[in-house]
């Protein structure tokens, strides 16, 4: 069985190429993220070329922040192309409770049968059909509030439904797994829950969606933690954050990852 070191190393030693429909606020830091961490990052959203790359990445995201009709397009069409060869996709359903439009265009998104469903409390409760108390992109509702929705999400959806919150919340439906590495400060840093989207995206590029998502959120949470060390507020804390994504190795993960299953 892979360890999180272990899909760390193979998701650098393969590089992939991870597309990302993304809202605008997160484009740049995302690209960032993705490349600290060893992907490589394609912010690819127009209609007329989104599906066609789909086809040539080794992974797609999708991210509802700024919602257009054009883009909601863009996205079913580019996770319908994924879905027909065979790569993996992910679905960041921000907000998606917020407004009558996020809330229609949410449930078209999840029957195009995403790989990995990531979103706060509130998102995953929402996108059950679940009463939220979320503000906008905030969670005001706790990830052990959230585990019955994501339990329900992911059986009838056949995804990965991660949970993300001070404590993450991972299960397919059967397997189930907790990761509890983090910081207070990465909330504090715009568009930073947005990248981690890419990140799951180029961890379960080729490898095991349960496995690879776990993965991704522990490597992701130390980052974090080893980030805090340096930093002296959220400013300092976003230079500090790309550089221990860069800088973590299998071995730190191996060392720090703080999963329960």
């Amino acid at each position: 069985m892979n360890t999180p070191a272990d899909h760390l190393a193979r998701m650098r030693e393969t590089a992939p190429l991870v597309q990302n429909i993304t809202n605008y606020v997160a484009m740049n830091v995302m690209a960032n993220v993705l490349l600290a961490s060893g992907a490589s990052p394609a912010m690819v959203h127009t209609r007329e070329e989104a599906a066609d790359f789909a086809g040539i990445a080794s992974a797609l995201t999708v991210n509802i922040g700024t919602l257009s009709p054009d883009w909601v397009v863009s996205m079913q069409e580019a996770a319908q192309a994924a879905n027909d060869a065979g790569k993996p996709w992910v679905l960041d359903p921000v907000a998606v409770g917020a407004t009558a439009y996020r809330r229609e265009v949410g449930p078209t998104l999840v029957a195009l049968r995403p790989t990995v469903i990531r979103g706060n409390a509130s998102e995953i409760l929402a996108l059950s059909g679940v009463a939220a108390a979320g503000r906008g992109a905030d969670a005001a509702d706790t990830v052990d509030t959230a585990e019955a929705a994501a339990r329900h999400l992911a059986s009838a959806h056949d995804a990965v439904v991660a949970v993300t919150g001070a404590v993450d919340f991972v299960t397919d439906g059967q397997k189930e797994a907790r990761v509890a590495n983090g910081h207070a400060l990465m909330p504090r840093v715009t568009a930073l829950g947005c990248s981690l989207t890419g990140v799951v995206g180029a961890f379960v590029a080729g490898q095991d969606p349960f496995d690879a998502t776990v993965a991704a959120l522990a490597y992701y949470g130390i980052a974090g933690e080893v980030a805090a060390q340096e930093a002296s507020g959220p400013g300092s804390f976003q230079v500090a954050f790309l550089d221990a994504l860069y800088a973590l190795t299998p071995q730190d993960v191996r060392a720090n990852a703080r999963i329960t299953t």
